[in-house]
């Protein structure tokens, strides 16, 4: 399932949201410019690097940095698209200042959580999944009852469906869950940081009911 629009109204002018997903473009760009081993160079300095963090100096400046490295344009898309459709209402819930901390301290603790359950691991962490993750889980709260336009693909076919929020995003978060216990099964095949993920939406959920208590702004919020 693919979200590309929801029918939750927006309040205000997203700034903070249009300027995140520049920067992580941005960003990417400069990535294209760098040869194979400059790029891993890049990505060991500033990417989370677990085990970097019970052998050395702490690096933690990476918690931060790391959620704007990406590593393809399918992985840069696929973040910015969810940042898109869904950032918008919630920087409008919280205000853009607010929000921008919001985005950032539930992708720190996103990031965190896939340290502290990966801590002998080598592989660079990146990306700004746990931040995106984030700001899902506090759309989850605030906008349970909007309709998110979703393309749904059945074999060589694909439809458009809208499904409630609330539905859409638990079935992400389940699908989370099942990746990272999949992970503890194979040890060594981390290739996504499903922790992070998990992580940053549960902190999202925690961070809207503490920092959002305005007046709901969708019938179904808090």
């Amino acid at each position: 399932m693919i979200p590309f629009a929801d029918d939750a109204p927006r309040r205000g002018t997203p700034w903070v949201t249009w300027a995140l997903i520049l920067m992580n473009v941005y960003v990417f760009y400069h990535e294209t410019l760098l040869s194979g081993p400059e790029l891993y160079a890049f990505f060991r300095q500033w990417a989370v690097v677990p085990r970097d963090f019970f052998t050395g100096p702490t690096p933690y400046i990476t918690l931060v940095s790391a959620m704007f490295l990406h590593g393809s344009w399918l992985h840069l898309l696929g973040n910015m698209l969810f940042l898109w459709v869904f950032g918008d209402n919630v920087e409008g819930r919280l205000g853009s200042l607010r929000y921008l901390a919001f985005y950032l301290v539930t992708g720190v603790l996103g990031n965190a959580l896939h340290i502290l359950t990966h801590p002998t691991s080598t592989v660079p962490a990146l990306g700004a999944s746990g931040a995106v993750a984030g700001v899902l889980g506090g759309y989850w709260v605030a906008f349970p009852g909007a309709q998110v336009r979703t393309l749904l693909f059945l074999g060589i076919f694909i439809t458009v469906v809208r499904l409630p929020a609330f539905l859409m995003l638990l079935y992400w978060f389940l699908l989370q869950v099942i990746g990272g216990l999949s992970v503890f099964q194979q040890p060594g095949s981390e290739t996504v940081a499903y922790f992070a993920h998990i992580g940053g939406f549960l902190a999202g959920i925690f961070l809207m009911r503490l920092w959002g208590r305005r007046r709901p702004s969708w019938p179904g919020g808090f």
